[in-house]
């Protein structure tokens, strides 16, 4: 069966979504209640009711507290937010194999899920906790059986729920500072991009190093000069040894000028990989039209320590578009397939090719089809050509 003979599976796939919804309010919240001990909860079944209910929110008089009766017992000021997933698609040429392979294209479905948990102490600082689950990547128990859809970027994690990160924002002085784990030490930059593609690959913009995303502990720092310029530190550092000539660490600059319809933005990086400081550069910049098109462009250089003279750059560039059209947005976008380096004193170009459309069903609920093809590399003739549908939810 052809890929395209396959994908007509793909809107009775969705249709399943639908029931879940619906049975979501035959649920008695009432019996659940019976599972917690704290007396100022209250949990209704309001889905029937008429009256209105003051206390089924999370925070801020918005949570499962009784503000009239709120002891501290829960936080007035932490809020939570959720995000589901569901993709479906195939890959020609990459179906349940992780390598690019001819006839290969089954069409598959993943999930991610997201838990994002916000508090905050004293108005102007906010604890930040992630919570995801998902088999949108490989995984150990499955390696390759949702390979094909990696480039949706759903979260992975062998469907069991996951601390995706944590950390903590707060004013320093008249800068914003964060301290944080498993989280990204560019949290604070400013990247002059409004591309807003749903690839794994494209959607950084050709800002891939620069903007440190590795992980470990991070923290960071930020000002903004209120006249459009923007400045902004961050580093990443190895759990295990922090700062040390053991550990590989991480350190950046970010600058960005910010105007009513354009801006720009540059990004530069030292990342160490054992005994090598490789050092990379990013610009970016974008302008909006007054029809409501814009255009994202951005380049990033590498310089590649201890490599020889030939093999001692990398490269990635990127321009993308998008806009409003009729209810939604539709985009599109080429560039470098991640960072290209150096071989034999030249620097490979392979290509990669999107477009979408993101259509709001209503406020909760997105549905966004992707095309995209990436050039054959140099181990392979075959190009890699996928079609996928993620609907998302948020609430």
């Amino acid at each position: 069966m052809k890929l395209f003979q396959r994908l007509l599976v793909a809107p009775a796939a969705l249709g399943l979504i639908s029931p879940i919804a619906a049975n979501a309010t035959e649920i008695n919240l009432n019996e659940i209640s019976n599972y917690s001990d704290v007396e100022s909860i209250e949990l209704a079944n309001s889905f029937d009711s008429d009256q209105p209910n003051k206390s089924l929110l999370l925070a801020g008089g918005e949570g499962l507290a009784d503000t009239d009766s709120y002891d501290g017992g829960f936080s007035e000021t932490t809020t939570a937010s959720f995000s589901v997933d569901f993709a479906i698609g195939a890959v020609d040429g990459k179906g349940t194999t992780t390598t690019v392979t001819d006839g290969d294209e089954a069409l598959q479905a993943a999930y991610g899920f997201q838990i994002d948990l916000n508090t905050s102490f004293t108005g102007e600082d906010s604890l930040d906790i992630s919570i995801d689950a998902g088999n949108g990547l490989t995984s150990s128990s499955k390696p390759s059986t949702t390979s094909a859809l990696a480039e949706f970027d759903l979260n992975s994690g062998d469907e069991s729920l996951t601390i995706d990160g944590v950390s903590y924002t707060f004013p320093l002085g008249g800068a914003t500072a964060f301290v944080g784990d498993n989280t990204d030490g560019s949290m604070l930059f400013t990247t002059a991009c409004v591309y807003g593609g749903p690839s794994n690959t494209l959607d950084d913009c050709a800002n891939v190093t620069a903007g440190i995303t590795g992980g470990g502990l991070s923290i960071g720092a930020a000002y903004d000069f209120d006249n459009g310029f923007t400045t902004a530190f961050g580093a990443q550092f190895t759990e295990t040894g922090i700062a040390t000539d053991e550990t590989d660490d991480s350190y950046a600059l970010n600058t960005a000028y910010t105007a009513d319809n354009y801006g720009a933005s540059i990004t530069y990086a030292n990342v160490e990989v054992g005994a090598v400081n490789d050092t990379y550069i990013a610009f970016n910049g974008y302008y909006s039209f007054d029809n409501g098109l814009n255009i994202s462009a951005g380049y990033e250089i590498g310089d590649l320590d201890n490599e020889p003279a030939v093999e001692d750059e990398s490269e990635s560039y990127f321009v993308g578009i998008n806009g409003e059209v009729g209810p939604g947005e539709l985009g599109a976008a080429l560039g470098t397939y991640g960072t290209m380096e150096e071989a034999s004193g030249s620097i490979p170009d392979r290509m990669m090719y999107e477009v979408y459309y993101s259509y709001p069903v209503n406020d909760g609920m997105t549905i966004t089809p992707l095309i995209y093809t990436v050039e054959a590399d140099s181990a392979t003739d075959m190009d890699e050509t996928g079609f996928m549908v993620k609907t998302s939810f948020s609430f």
